[in-house]
């Protein structure tokens, strides 16, 4: 399997294969793209949301839960009001809860620091590097972006981030630079203080403090990534190893029967949600794999001052609220990092973006791969569907009789005029290649 970066933006997967090239591990390299990522796709995710990874290291799988937290240790219970809004997502208008009571613990960069601890070789601060070029420099917006930021104006532009979203009275366009100055600074501070800044912390508190949020001290202090062992699943003669997530692809997967949009349609049927996220994943020249996605929810609409930094909005994603929710427990997520394994070793790596199409993403990926036969370039870029109950959302693309076929079947057909970031973001390294998904603007690169 060749060296290789995979994903949501070509900052994102350029930050990688410059440590790649340089003697770093995939650990070394998925840390770096990471925190360009937090730069590059501040519209998709950032330093103050949560993550999980699959890491295959030296045949072994093992999974890093660095999602965020619920907030309040050391506070007793307090109601913190909301902001709700609807956003039009494609044809569906979202409900979105947002504010800084919507705000949990951050875990992002508490679990690059572990994951750097683990398995990294590279030092910390050249992991950082491309991170800090990019903030110092500006990024240009990709198409992808520039549609959602223009889908999701009403929070982005809240406070701070008009005018890093609308300098000039206007959203950012496609191919003008996204400009982040506040970000030099916090990633100078990562860089002197590590993955667990003091500093950054304080500021978090002083703006909880000063707004009225739920975070606390205790919470910040008491927060530790958590490695853990995955489920399996076979499938087309592969081991899958992900995480036991909300929606996860892999009962999906053993359930298939065979190729086919109806089977696909049956088997993917449930509810749907809507949310920012990324992913990446890192393949060495030693065969070692990370597969990590990273997300703000939504992003509450508030930016720590003179940091730049827009905080998460866990806390208002309906989805993920399951449960009592207790202080200091993890929040569930949709996230999937996915391993997949033969006998011959590392077949391939995969993750996705889309709240719960990612999970539709990663399925059908992983069936046209693995037991269509397809290239990753094609498995990524044919139509998607994902269906919410009796409802299919359908990419055009597909042949004219697969409508008929899912309206026979008693499902009711929405077909999309074209590919859309509605239908998730797929990013994989895989034996037979690499491929970042175009709806979101992903790229890939092997390293030299």
């Amino acid at each position: 399997m060749r060296p290789s970066v995979a994903a949501g933006h070509p900052a994102t997967a350029d930050a990688g294969a410059e440590i790649l090239e340089e003697g770093g591990n995939a650990a070394d390299a998925a840390v770096a793209a990471s925190l360009a990522s937090c730069v590059a796709e501040t519209v998709m995710t950032g330093v103050l949301g949560g993550g999980h990874a699959a890491v295959f290291w030296d045949g072994d799988v093992q999974l890093l839960d660095f999602f965020c937290a619920v907030p309040g240790l050391g506070a007793g219970r307090r109601d913190v009001e909301l902001e709700h809004l609807q956003v039009p997502f494609g044809a569906e208008l979202v409900h979105y809860a947002v504010g800084i009571g919507s705000c949990a613990v951050p875990g992002v960069l508490d679990g690059l620091d572990a994951l750097w601890r683990r398995y990294g070789r590279l030092p910390w601060p050249r992991l950082v590097e491309p991170a800090l070029r990019l903030a110092r420099g500006g990024v240009e917006m990709v198409p992808a972006h520039a549609a959602c930021l223009e889908m999701l104006a009403p929070v982005m532009t809240m406070g701070e981030g008009e005018r890093i979203y609308s300098p000039e009275g206007r959203l950012l366009q496609v191919g003008e630079r996204l400009e982040q100055p506040g970000l030099v600074r916090a990633l100078e501070l990562v860089t002197e203080e590590g993955g667990r800044s003091e500093s950054l912390d304080r500021a978090l508190l002083e703006f909880m403090h000063d707004r009225g949020g739920l975070v606390t001290g205790e919470d910040l202090q008491r927060y530790e990534p958590v490695w853990a062992e995955p489920v399996t699943a076979e499938y087309a003669g592969v081991t899958l190893y992900a995480r036991a997530a909300l929606n996860s692809p892999l009962p999906v997967l053993q359930a298939l029967t065979g190729p086919g949009p109806v089977k696909l349609a049956h088997a993917l049927s449930g509810h749907d949600s809507n949310g920012d996220t990324t992913n990446l994943v890192v393949v060495d020249q030693g065969g070692n794999a990370v597969a990590l996605t990273t997300s703000l929810g939504l992003g509450s609409g508030d930016w720590l001052p003179g940091l730049d930094l827009h905080l998460n909005s866990m806390l208002g994603e309906a989805d993920l609220l399951t449960g009592d929710l207790e202080p200091g427990e993890r929040m569930a997520s949709m996230m999937s990092p996915t391993i997949g394994c033969d006998g011959e070793g590392l077949r391939i790596a995969i993750g996705a973006a889309g709240g719960t199409r990612l999970r539709s993403a990663i399925v059908q990926v992983l069936a046209g791969i693995l037991d269509e036969r397809l290239s990753p370039g094609d498995a990524v870029d044919r139509p998607r569907l994902h269906p919410i109950g009796d409802l299919v959302h359908l990419e055009r693309g597909f042949p004219d009789d697969v409508q008929v076929e899912l309206e026979r079947a008693g499902f009711t057909v929405r077909v999309w005029p074209g590919l859309h970031h509605y239908f998730g973001g797929v990013s994989l390294v895989s034996r037979s290649g690499a491929a970042a998904d175009p709806r979101r603007s992903g790229a890939w690169r092997h390293a030299a």
